[in-house]
């Protein structure tokens, strides 16, 4: 791979991932409700989830996943369902999955982990990207393993350093000691873009 195919590939799985999405509110939340070092749990499960994408796309798995409409659905449905859940739990409940308010009790890092891997890893989307983007980037005529494995470490860094600055960018936000309207105001917010987040990934298809 050529530095400038390797740069391109940098830059835009930079953009991708930079962008929020129901990964970053999710661990924004846990960032305000369980502090910015606890939440890395959940930023470790949202880059693992990836790395399992990232790795079946590499060996062609992902193809198959794609090509089969049961599998896809489910991943996809399932998914759907559950941002949607943390949406209305967000909106409509005072203490839910969500939460932008920092109480005494903290959840550990196995469940901000669970939770982090299970919103990215039921978000098609990745699935999509990673098969989509990667055979762009290879070059046929050098090594695959190598280039697989720069793009995949670069990949699991760029996640850990978006979703780590989202986490802490949460806890600040429960350090400025908020007024308990602002605190209600963030908590819509997140229900709404997690319930975005959901109706938009209801929309996702493969084209064939």
């Amino acid at each position: 791979m050529q530095f400038e195919t390797y740069l391109i590939f940098l830059v835009t799985t930079a953009v991708v991932v930079f962008s929020p999405g129901a990964a970053a509110v999710a661990v924004a939340s846990q960032g305000a409700a369980n502090g910015g070092r606890r939440a890395l749990g959940g930023v470790f499960g949202i880059a693992s989830a990836n790395a399992v994408y990232f790795a079946l796309s590499a060996t062609g798995i992902a193809s198959l996943i794609i090509a089969s409409n049961l599998v896809f659905s489910v991943i996809k449905w399932a998914g759907v369902g559950y941002l949607v859940w943390l949406g209305l739990t967000a909106l409509f409940t005072p203490a839910g999955a969500i939460r932008v308010k920092r109480s005494g009790r903290q959840s550990s890092l196995k469940a901000l982990f669970a939770q982090g891997f299970v919103i990215e890893f039921a978000n098609p989307k990745a699935l999509l990207y990673f098969a989509a983007i990667l055979p762009q980037f290879l070059d046929i005529n050098a090594p695959i393993v190598p280039q697989i494995l720069i793009m995949g470490m670069t990949t699991f860094l760029i996640d850990l350093t978006s979703y780590t600055a989202y986490a802490f960018l949460g806890d600040r936000l429960t350090r400025g000691e908020m007024k308990n309207w602002v605190v209600g105001l963030v908590n819509k917010c997140a229900g709404i873009a997690l319930l975005y987040a959901g109706f938009r990934m209801a929309g996702v298809t493969v084209m064939r």
